[in-house]
């Protein structure tokens, strides 16, 4: 009697969870249809290519396709891993990712907070919309205009020369010393207002009630910002913290492949960058395949330890 019982309950939780689904879906059609576009993108530019991983463990070759094509097993990723260029493309890889979540990530949480503090609700649209216009310009054009500002005779250069009239004006992208500040310096100028998107849309979530008791108990703006402010964006900046993590090996080679050059291969030269010179040079699509697949590994690899860090430190976690 119970065992059937149990099924009944469970037949009436489905009946009612495909009734509420069925709902939802009439009442919403039209955000539902949004969604195709989407999906769209994600199973032919993101799911679909994933079947052809497997010519990382062949020796591809275009006319005679994946099915006559020969299995060598793991003799690509060996043949990387023993290249001479592995550990420059692995640390350059690295450093700028981490440069940018030393640098990057505490702008945008420091740049909200800012924001946030804002009176005047007109300057504070306006110091919005200021910030969030580079994120809409292509990555095409700000490589551009960086180039032109660190050129020898660019405007930061002018600025250093300023300060240092001895000092001979030098082209800054021909030196591998600058790149990564140059990288990283950009990235924050461009980013920052579309990063500080997430933390205002949650910052505009606390009650201000808390605000108000905090104030009545004495605590100062600074106190304010520390224990009611930024308690309540610990959650997000948690899941960004993770999701950032998770873009590490990919994170801006595009902004590398347009700016760099083989003087400052150096410090410039990612595997992003790598992968697409040596494919389109040598026409080794197994070899640049394989490349891109031991990213997305260790990619993977960095996501699963951030979260296991984060849900054993704090209370929230991607999963």
């Amino acid at each position: 009697i119970w065992a059937q019982k149990g099924t009944e309950n469970m037949q009436i939780r489905r009946e009612s969870l495909l009734h509420r689904m069925r709902k939802d879906f009439i009442t919403n059609k039209y955000v539902y249809l949004m969604l195709i576009p989407v999906l769209e993108f994600y199973i032919v530019f993101k799911l679909g290519p994933m079947t052809r991983m497997v010519i990382a463990f062949q020796d591809y070759k275009p006319f005679k396709g994946i099915a006559g094509s020969e299995f060598i097993l793991f003799e690509n990723f060996t043949t990387f891993f023993n290249s001479r260029d592995f550990w420059r493309l692995l640390r350059n890889t690295l450093l700028l990712s981490l440069y940018g979540l030393i640098f990057r990530f505490p702008v945008s949480i420091l740049f909200a907070l800012m924001i946030n503090e804002i009176q005047h609700s007109f300057g504070k649209r306006i110091v919005q919309t200021v910030s969030y216009m580079p994120h809409f310009i292509s990555t095409v054009v700000i490589c551009g205009l960086i180039r032109n500002f660190v050129s020898s005779e660019g405007i930061v250069n002018q600025i250093i020369n300023f300060f240092n009239v001895a000092r001979q004006g030098e082209n800054l992208l021909g030196n591998p010393v600058y790149y990564r500040s140059i990288h990283v310096l950009s990235d924050i100028w461009q980013q920052t207002g579309w990063d500080s998107i997430l933390y205002l849309a949650t910052l505009s979530t606390i009650d201000p009630e808390q605000y108000e008791a905090a104030y009545i108990d004495g605590a100062n703006k600074l106190q304010r910002i520390f224990h009611v402010t930024l308690p309540g964006l610990v959650p997000v900046i948690t899941i960004q913290f993770i999701m950032w993590v998770g873009f590490t090996m990919t994170l801006g080679y595009e902004k590398n492949l347009l700016l760099y050059n083989p003087a400052i291969y150096e410090t410039a030269d990612v595997i992003g960058t790598y992968v697409y010179r040596e494919t389109l040079k040598t026409g080794k699509y197994s070899y640049g395949t394989a490349a891109n697949l031991f990213m997305s590994v260790l990619s993977f690899v960095l996501v699963y330890a951030a979260n296991y860090v984060s849900r054993k430190t704090t209370d929230f976690s991607l999963w």
